[in-house]
């Protein structure tokens, strides 16, 4: 069974999907998770923490839904895990739905609420390293900072795409081929910056 405070920011996530951020009321998440406001506030201590720790739940969620399908896998060789590590962003389940959904409105959010701003940035920049890290298996002589611009543009991708695949304007399997078709770009750019 999970803690009350794990059933609270499940309950946050859910909410944030289906609402955005402006759209959270503690009463609300309070009967969404079946707890007293109380409780909430004692977690939580104000809308702001509950926030935070909502952002940081979602990204504990992602990188447990990308670890658990990457353990059930065949290894993988150093490209098909860096484009697994993108793809797993684009799973038609409703976890990774909610999960993406709430991400959006977290980072949309963080525009009119400054206090986000940081978290977003932290939590995108491990991400933004995570795939620099995988681009570095399969080009390990390429600089850490072209690494990480071609991390930073994979990221960027998966994010606005995740956006247009939510919203209807893009299927799953042609949001995935952009995806595969990107790092294929990111690849050959990386291989030709070795080679000049």
């Amino acid at each position: 069974m999970a803690s009350r405070s794990t059933q609270i920011l499940e309950a946050a996530a859910r909410l944030v999907a289906r609402r955005g951020v402006r759209g959270l009321r503690v009463e609300e998440l309070a009967a969404e998770a079946g707890v007293s406001t109380g409780l909430i506030y004692y977690h939580f201590k104000d809308r702001t923490g509950i926030l935070r720790q909502t952002l940081v739940f979602i990204n504990d969620r992602a990188a447990r839904y990308t670890q658990d399908l990457a353990l059930d896998a065949a290894p993988l060789d150093p490209h098909e895990e860096l484009e697994q590590a993108l793809l797993l962003e684009l799973q038609d389940t409703p976890e990774v739905r909610e999960n993406s959904s709430a991400w959006g409105e977290l980072r949309a959010s963080a525009v009119f609420e400054p206090v986000l701003r940081e978290d977003l940035a932290r939590a995108t920049l491990v991400w933004v390293q995570e795939i620099a890290s995988l681009l570095g298996k399969i080009h390990p002589t390429a600089s850490p900072a072209v690494l990480a611009t071609a991390a930073e543009r994979l990221t960027a991708l998966v994010e606005g795409l995740s956006m247009r695949w939510l919203s209807g304007g893009l299927t799953t399997d042609h949001a995935r081929t952009l995806v595969t078709d990107a790092v294929a770009t990111e690849l050959l750019r990386l291989a030709g910056a070795r080679n000049s």
